[in-house]
């Protein structure tokens, strides 16, 4: 294996804590909030108290101002041991940045430091019903009425959504503008007209509650708005590769675990009396997926390095999100079939890993739409 040079000793010892963490909240636990469908508020709780939330912060804003290897090797450590149900990585270091970058002073300082602790629980909600990957579809106005604006629309798919405390909402506070008409606003548990829908059964992740949020004429003071009004297409369009390159690190994260698990399987089962590792087709299966997890994980790790001086891309985020994920299917998938039977068993890590990793190839913008990301930066877009 090739030494990964991105990591420095604080880092491992880093990587260490969230394992321990992990092994003794998290993976006892995780069966039962897939049973229930979200996880228990206390380990938010837990993870706050421990410096797994919003590590990438400000000091003044509750974080420890570290570098965002630190999130990676978090991402890594859930993905390893599947824990798809945690929403951490979406909280910390998607709608905390929005926060970070684009908030007033009076919103970082009401808002980031409860979520550091892991007393508000973030979201953010762009998908709706008849857009999903196409933002400039979004339908969700805020009309403005002096001090507030008026929010009607609904959203769904919206991870963390059930938990929520706080709700980055993409709205449309010009609707005669399309993209250019488009606004952030903080949306906060308990205002008037804001609903939350049922919680969203899945054919994976179960343990991670994604909901409904409902929104009919509610008063959304003008000091929530997130950056400039109609500002907000651009501030997606600025964050968007480094979400999708989250979707990556965990991607390949996900499918070491499973090629990691299937070896030790294999070195156990015995079919006509023999390993299953004793056959060619295993080795070699084996082999062909360890050499592409590690061809990608150099890619991702080359991608971090170039998110951590500022030169990550759209085109090159839109690769990483969408070989890697491609990539994790047709890991797990292989894996899966050296399992056999107990396979397709749900108390088998490769079962569950299987079926929580197919929605990697559509949230974060589908892979289809990633690869005409990827043609415009050619010269080929449509016209």
């Amino acid at each position: 294996m090739i030494e990964r040079t991105l990591f420095s000793e604080d880092h491992d010892r880093f990587r260490d804590s969230i394992r321990r963490f992990l092994e003794t909240e998290v993976v006892p636990n995780h069966s039962a909030w897939e049973d229930q469908g979200y996880v228990d508020r206390d380990v938010w709780l837990k993870a706050g108290a421990n410096g797994f939330l919003c590590s990438s912060m400000p000091e003044e804003y509750g974080g420890a101002a570290a570098d965002k290897l630190y999130s990676v090797v978090l991402m890594e450590e859930v993905a390893r041991v599947n824990a798809t149900g945690l929403g951490f990585g979406l909280h910390s270091e998607i709608v905390a940045p929005y926060l970070a970058r684009y908030g007033t002073e009076e919103q970082k300082q009401r808002l980031l430091p409860p979520m550091a602790r892991g007393e508000l629980i973030g979201a953010i909600a762009m998908s709706e019903p008849a857009a999903g990957s196409d933002l400039q579809g979004v339908r969700t106005t805020a009309i403005r009425d002096g001090d507030h604006y008026v929010l009607n629309g609904s959203k769904t798919f919206i991870t963390n959504g059930y938990l929520a405390d706080v709700v980055i909402v993409v709205a449309k506070t010009n609707p005669t503008a399309g993209a250019k008409g488009t606004s952030l606003l903080l949306v906060e548990r308990g205002m008037p007209g804001f609903e939350k829908g049922k919680r969203l059964k899945k054919i994976g992740m179960k343990a991670q509650d994604t909901s409904e949020l409902f929104f009919d004429n509610v008063k959304v003071p003008v000091a929530n708005l997130l950056g400039g009004e109609n500002q907000g297409f651009i501030a997606l369009m600025q964050e968007l590769p480094w979400e999708r390159l989250q979707i990556a690190i965990t991607a390949i994260a996900s499918a070491q675990a499973a090629i990691d698990w299937t070896v030790a399987y294999v070195k156990e089962r015995k079919v006509f009396g023999n390993t299953v590792a004793s056959y060619q087709n295993t080795r070699f299966t084996l082999a062909e997926a360890q050499t592409e997890v590690q061809v990608a994980r150099v890619f991702v790790d080359k991608c971090t390095e170039l998110l951590m001086v500022g030169k990550l891309d759209t085109a090159t985020a839109s690769m990483a999100k969408y070989w890697c994920s491609d990539l994790q299917c047709k890991v797990i998938d292989e894996c899966l079939q050296l399992h056999g039977g107990y396979g397709y068993m749900w108390e088998y890590p490769i079962a569950r890993a299987y079926a929580d990793a197919r929605v990697q190839r559509i949230y974060g913008g589908t892979n289809e739409i990633m690869k005409e990301l990827i043609t415009r930066s050619m010269g080929l877009g449509a016209k």
